[in-house]
């Protein structure tokens, strides 16, 4: 009974340590009491001025910000979802070279949108921007919708991503609770519970504490703050507009928050994976299903490793299963590991060859022959760019 009230009160900070609720706030009352927004109305007006004063001289200078484009802010939303700046930009401005307009992107093939996407990961994002283009050309005019309900009723839009498209787009006063945000807002009132036990209370925070004046602003500022100062290690505390008003910096518990709740280790996958060149010299492709982790992109065929299986013997099945051909597995090509947001994988990669049998997608939606020459035209996961470049090593 002890040890599970031990339990109950501890919870794990941003650098790893782990910490005790109680002993932070042994009375309850020294943080500000979140349900309770009377000392933040009261607060409100300074904080924004103060925020708003330091943006307008240290925030970022970013493309995105440039344009009143529902469209381009729109697509800058859903790529920075998970997603550092420094990594979107590149793929931003290509996008726009490619995709000019909703309009554009609406009639695009997916392929064509996914390879356009390839390497930035998260590819459902990629798939509901291709949906909601269609949706907004065919039921909204071809304009991204000012109405909040209309705006996260589309593919890919939540309530975050609708508040930063719509006061981006539209300077309309929508809150916003992305991580940067949350990480602000916790340490501002010293949540005493990780925020993702606290999402209500931040959304509450987040919506009293917006400027209804300058919402564009606002919103932009407080992700800065949180993405350049209020950063998850090392807070720059002294730099910060808001330290005077801070309630984790006056107790100093600003590197001990926000909290966050113990992580189970993530999944290891050991897959085998096939490169399975035929008579004329070209390599078998599939391309996955819809739906999941990486719908719709190509990759080499294979699967997981049973407990007591080879590699060897472990892609010969799969790929029996899955294509309903027989192969001879030859030497090993390649190993790549790769972490994804929920599970690690490695990647073990046979050079095979086909032997007897006309490839059927059992598993798939479709199947190809290519070239080495071709098959840099389909989209492929991050991982698999390894694997062609290893290809390309030894052809």
């Amino acid at each position: 009974m002890g040890e599970t009230k031990k339990k109950r009160h501890r919870a794990q900070d941003s650098a790893g340590g782990t910490y005790d609720s109680k002993q932070m706030f042994p009375s309850g009352a020294s943080a500000l009491r979140v349900d309770s927004a009377t000392d933040l109305e009261k607060s409100a007006p300074a904080l924004r001025q103060a925020l708003l004063g330091w943006y307008g001289e240290q925030g970022r200078d970013l493309p995105w910000r440039r344009s009143r484009d529902p469209y381009a802010i729109w697509i800058s939303e859903i790529m920075l979802q998970q997603t550092q700046v420094k990594t979107v930009l590149p793929y931003y401005q290509r996008w726009l070279t490619t995709f000019p307009t909703v309009v554009d992107l609406a009639k695009a093939e997916q392929q064509a949108v996914l390879k356009a996407w390839e390497g930035l990961g998260y590819y459902a994002r990629a798939r509901n921007l291709h949906k909601t283009a269609q949706v907004i050309v065919e039921q909204h005019g071809g304009v991204f919708p000012k109405d909040f309900e209309a705006a996260i009723a589309l593919p890919g839009i939540g309530r975050t991503t609708a508040g930063g498209i719509l006061s981006a787009a539209y300077n309309l006063p929508v809150a916003i609770l992305d991580g940067n945000v949350k990480r602000v807002l916790a340490r501002l009132v010293a949540l005493p519970r990780p925020p993702a036990k606290a999402m209500d209370q931040l959304w509450r925070l987040s919506e009293q504490i917006l400027d209804p004046q300058q919402p564009r602003d606002f919103n932009q500022a407080i992700m800065d703050l949180g993405a350049t100062l209020c950063t998850r290690h090392r807070p720059a505390c002294l730099l910060c507009p808001w330290q005077t008003h801070c309630t984790a910096y006056r107790q100093n518990l600003q590197s001990q928050l926000p909290m966050s709740e113990t992580r189970a280790p993530l999944p290891h996958k050991h897959i085998g994976v096939a490169v399975i060149y035929g008579s004329d010299g070209r390599i078998l492709i599939d391309r996955r299903k819809q739906e999941g982790l990486l719908g719709g992109l190509w990759e080499f065929p294979g699967g997981k490793i049973e407990p007591n299986e080879t590699v060897e013997a472990c892609v010969q099945r799969e790929i029996k299963e899955e294509l309903n051909i027989e192969i001879a597995v030859n030497d090993r090509l390649i190993t790549v590991s790769h972490a994804y947001s929920h599970f690690k994988v490695t990647l073990n990669v046979f050079n095979c060859t086909h032997l007897r049998g006309e490839p059927q997608p059992i598993e798939c939606d479709e199947i190809k022959w290519v070239t080495l020459d071709e098959i840099d035209n389909y989209p492929f996961p991050k991982a698999n760019s390894q694997i062609i470049d290893a290809i390309k090593q030894r052809a």
